[in-house]
């Protein structure tokens, strides 16, 4: 036994590994572990093999395999190891390797072209056969899924048209009846330009010629908001997105609609905030909100 074999199988005994376990984790024969241990390299498969089963053996055991390598080199055999067994075993067998050889390339002289020549007419055969029939295919098939795709790609791009002719014509006349409706409303409605009362924070507007009473509240900012009937009745009930004495903020919009009711009075905490809206035209304030921070807007309908 070798040093380096001594050493590797002292490191594969502290871990407790048995020549099997080894075998199972480094995947090597283990007559080959043996070998190594043994210093039996003349079983080997030649010498990269030596080298490259020496280094998984010390890293299965955490031995550094280059420095086992590089100290044990002397014990290690090199590739003109190798070569001059090979030229032993050459020498020990002339006449036996010769006459193997003699018979294998008469043998394979007598039949390898045979077999070349048949293989390579049966390529022939099968390719020609494929790729008739490919071609029979490709022209029987081909019209015939032309014409479905042609019909159906007309029966679909006509089936689109149709659907967005009725969907243009629908968002057409719906547009041209609302517009018809604001502007029927617009021109018929008309709002005073405001009084502003003597409390300092209310301006009366009067509405006519409207058929609805329909307030909106645009909150461009933070501010309190109060929407109350000619009786003081908050008119929460009459809209999904107010909700009486509540702070808005930007973005917010309450409509109420005040059909039946003889006035509104919108209350803004900071006036700068909001935006009213009577059947969707902008109310002016007759007093700006730097003149008025807070301030009641009261339309009576007539």
């Amino acid at each position: 036994m070798t040093e380096l074999g001594t050493r590797l199988k002292e490191a594969r005994m502290s871990k407790g590994y048995s020549l099997d376990d080894l075998q199972e984790i480094t995947k090597i024969q283990k007559r080959y572990l043996s070998a190594i241990e043994e210093g039996n390299y003349s079983i080997m498969p030649g010498t990269f093999y030596v080298r490259a089963f020496i280094k998984q053996y010390a890293e299965a055991v955490d031995l550094d395999s280059n420095e086992l390598l590089d100290t044990y080199k002397g014990e290690i055999p090199t590739n003109k190891t190798v070569e001059n067994v090979t030229a032993t075993a050459n020498i020990q067998q002339p006449n036996q390797r010769r006459t193997l050889a003699k018979k294998a390339t008469k043998g394979s002289s007598d039949w390898m072209p045979k077999v070349i020549v048949a293989l390579f007419i049966i390529i022939i055969i099968a390719a020609i056969w494929f790729l008739n029939q490919h071609s029979s295919n490709n022209v029987a098939d081909e019209p015939k899924q032309q014409d479905v795709k042609v019909e159906s790609t007309n029966v679909q791009t006509n089936s689109n048209k149709d659907k967005s002719v009725q969907g243009n014509s629908a968002a057409d006349s719906k547009a041209k009846q609302d517009q018809v409706t604001k502007d029927t409303t617009k021109s018929k409605q008309k709002i005073s330009k405001g009084t502003v009362e003597n409390d300092s924070v209310t301006t009366t507007y009067t509405l006519t010629g409207a058929k609805d009473f329909k307030v909106k509240v645009k909150v461009t900012g933070s501010t309190w908001v109060g929407i109350q009937d000619e009786n003081g009745t908050e008119l929460s009930s009459e809209s999904q997105n107010y909700k009486a004495d509540q702070m808005y903020s930007n973005g917010d919009e309450l409509d109420v609609d005040a059909k039946g009711k003889k006035s509104v009075r919108v209350r803004l905490g900071a006036s700068a905030n909001g935006t009213v809206y009577v059947n969707g035209e902008k109310i002016k304030f007759a007093a700006t909100p730097a003149e008025r921070y807070t301030q009641n807007i009261v339309i009576k309908f007539e």
